[in-house]
């Protein structure tokens, strides 16, 4: 059996859709995760430094497979999607997974904008003109293609009859949404729960570090 060893910082981020593949294909892994404490700037770690400068990009999430490294998280997420058959069961279906999670990166743009003016110093004018002008507009017109997305399916999965790669890369954002307050459609509250319900994931997110985002 193939070693897997994910790394990435000790939170749940890009990496996490990753760990929750890994969890549900009931595959051994090593769960590296990197303390927060070694990436400030001006205090970063030796250790930190000397990984960044292995890492393809000198970015992170990064999968070791039996030493051989894939980065990015959308290529890592989709790599274990295929291995693990949760692409989809057509290339119908395998091509809305990518087109969701596609459009869900463009959607992030506006996140990370609010997020980098809360923890970058902007006054609270700039960070609630910046989460009501830019981020709120394109979560409510992403949320709501999601909505779409699902009632049309009503298979309780955004994509044909059963569990693919986006619906983890949707329902932890949606997770990261409730945690900070900005979750409030209802309907999706309960399709992120029966995602998180699953028998393969429910005993790992119970024990995992409980993050923010």
């Amino acid at each position: 059996m193939p070693s897997y060893k994910p790394t990435y910082f000790d939170g749940r981020g890009f990496a996490e859709p990753a760990r929750m593949l890994l969890h549900i294909a009931g595959v051994p892994f090593e769960d590296v995760r990197i303390p927060f404490e070694e990436l400030m700037p001006g205090k970063q770690s030796e250790r930190f430094l000397e990984m960044k400068e292995k890492t393809p990009f000198g970015r992170f999430p990064v999968l070791s497979v039996d030493g051989f490294d894939i980065p990015q998280s959308s290529a890592i997420i989709r790599y274990l999607a295929k291995k693990f058959r949760y692409t989809g069961k057509t290339p119908e279906e395998q091509a809305w997974a990518d087109a969701i999670v596609d459009q869900f990166k463009d959607y992030m743009e506006s996140f990370r904008q609010f997020i980098y003016a809360q923890r970058g110093g902007k006054s609270e004018e700039e960070i609630k003109k910046i989460h009501d002008e830019v981020f709120v507009t394109a979560k409510e017109k992403f949320l709501e293609e999601i909505e779409r997305i699902l009632e049309k399916n009503r298979s309780g999965y955004l994509i044909g009859d059963g569990l693919t790669w986006a619906d983890l890369v949707i329902a932890d954002h949606l997770y990261t949404l409730g945690n900070l307050k900005e979750l409030e459609v209802k309907s999706l509250e309960e399709y992120k729960e029966r995602i998180y319900s699953l028998p393969e994931l429910r005993d790992y997110i119970q024990g995992r570090p409980q993050k923010e985002m």
